[in-house]
């Protein structure tokens, strides 16, 4: 089975990588069922990257019903070590316009019927969460991101993620602004939290979409225009990825994010109590720790 270090997740919009040579599908079952759709590898500015569309291809997924679990461990069991997020965002904030671009920091987590962990039956995992995206990750796209010329890139900013499918209530958005959020999405959790499980380098390129329906005088939010100028960001983002593919470093050991050795001080249940079947089954993600 063909193998990448670098994974992207396409988010609205972004259902196939453009420029990608030697491509191969790959269907990867996991613990927790199968992924989104089948991942893509293939080679990009001669970099091998699998590319696999969250809501699966024809948008067939809703945000509460992404497979996240099986998404990550797919991606990892196919040695993935770093993954670029595209995400379609709404913006909070008026300096945030439609269609930039934002490497976001932070985030806020007000979903409520998703599964959150790897980690059960028997095995229980704390870990470090402090900073969502990996800084190495991030630095890196924005790096790329400036460097279009053309694009307006933002650095920095506190994305919540909400239930969805239905779009924020003008109380939720205002309440959100309050708070100090600067993007609103329904992807990134626990998308983010199963890749910091996983160990893997996770960050994200974020498109703002829409004002989301704080704002008065914009119309209020619609799916066609979510898609409309999510469509004019996806060829940014994919220019992006090509610029950062060569540039992510091969040794992970020489960075300095704790993302590669997130589990090193997180598995808090004593390893003779652990169950046979269990060790077994997270020897992808934790067996280097059960020795």
């Amino acid at each position: 089975m063909p193998r990448a270090k670098i994974g992207v997740i396409g988010g609205s919009g972004l259902y196939r990588m453009e420029g990608m040579t030697d491509v191969e599908e790959v269907a990867v079952t996991t613990p927790f069922g199968d992924p989104s759709d089948l991942i893509t590898i293939g080679e990009v500015e001669g970099v091998p990257i699998a590319f696999l569309p969250r809501h699966g291809r024809g948008h067939r997924i809703s945000p509460t019903e992404i497979p996240a679990r099986a998404n990550i461990w797919a991606l990892k069991s196919l040695g993935v070590e770093w993954v670029i997020s595209i995400s379609a965002v709404g913006s909070l904030r008026e300096h945030i316009a439609p269609r930039d671009l934002v490497i976001p920091d932070q985030l806020f987590d007000r979903t409520k019927s998703r599964v959150n962990s790897f980690f059960e039956g028997g095995l229980v995992v704390h870990c470090t969460f402090a900073e969502p995206f990996c800084p190495t990750l991030s630095g890196l796209l924005l790096e790329a991101a400036r460097e279009l010329g053309d694009v307006k890139v933002h650095a920095g900013a506190t994305y919540v993620c909400m239930e969805g499918p239905l779009f924020s209530t003008k109380a939720e958005s205002r309440a959100y602004r309050g708070w100090g959020m600067d993007l609103i999405g329904m992807t990134a959790l626990p998308e983010a939290k199963l890749a910091r499980e996983a160990e893997i380098c996770y960050a994200m390129i974020a498109c703002a979409t829409d004002y989301d329906c704080w704002y008065e005088s914009e119309e209020s939010v619609t799916a066609e225009m979510v898609v409309g100028n999510l469509s004019a960001n996806v060829a940014n983002a994919q220019r992006i990825i090509r610029k950062v593919a060569r540039r992510i470093p091969a040794d992970r050991d020489a960075n300095t994010c704790e993302c590669p050795r997130a589990l090193a001080a997180a598995i808090l249940t004593d390893r003779g109590k652990i169950p046979p079947e269990v060790k077994e089954k997270y020897s992808l993600l934790a067996g280097k720790y059960f020795a």
